[in-house]
């Protein structure tokens, strides 16, 4: 399961800047037209800011025994909407209309960029995020066995 973790974690940082740049990129494109340099820079800047907030706690998850994981990798990486957030209310973007269940789960989330899957964010996580997923349970079926 190590293995598995260390690998989805190597790849969440590699992608993570790439989905913030372009969640930035398209609600710009859709309020205002094609970003502007400064706002470009901004958005890479903000996915440096994932990385950084992102990455630690998701290799602390994954290194994490089995039964102390209280929260999911995708939960995790689903906080990181608050950088692409903060580009975008930097350049007046306005919040987009939520419906308020969206808005009591998500408060967060003014732009509704939340990724509900690992392909939200980048198509290469669906595989390391499942082959994760299987080696937690099978090491929890392996220590609690079928029942639970």
């Amino acid at each position: 399961m190590r293995d598995e973790g260390a690998a989805l974690a190597d790849l969440v940082e590699e992608v993570l800047p790439g989905w913030v740049e372009r969640v930035v990129r398209l609600r710009l494109e859709a309020w205002s037209g094609p970003p502007s340099p400064e706002q470009v820079e901004a958005a890479r800047d903000a996915g440096r800011r994932a990385v950084a907030d992102v990455g630690p706690r998701l290799r602390a998850l994954l290194a994490a025994d089995v039964d102390e994981q209280a929260t999911t990798p995708l939960t995790i990486i689903r906080s990181a909407v608050r950088h692409p957030g903060a580009v975008l209310r930097a350049a007046g973007v306005p919040p987009v209309a939520r419906d308020e269940r969206q808005v009591q789960l998500l408060p967060e989330d003014e732009y509704d960029l939340t990724p509900a899957t690992w392909s939200d964010v980048d198509e290469r996580l669906v595989g390391p995020g499942i082959a994760w997923g299987a080696a937690k349970a099978m090491e929890h079926k392996r220590r609690h066995g079928a029942s639970t």
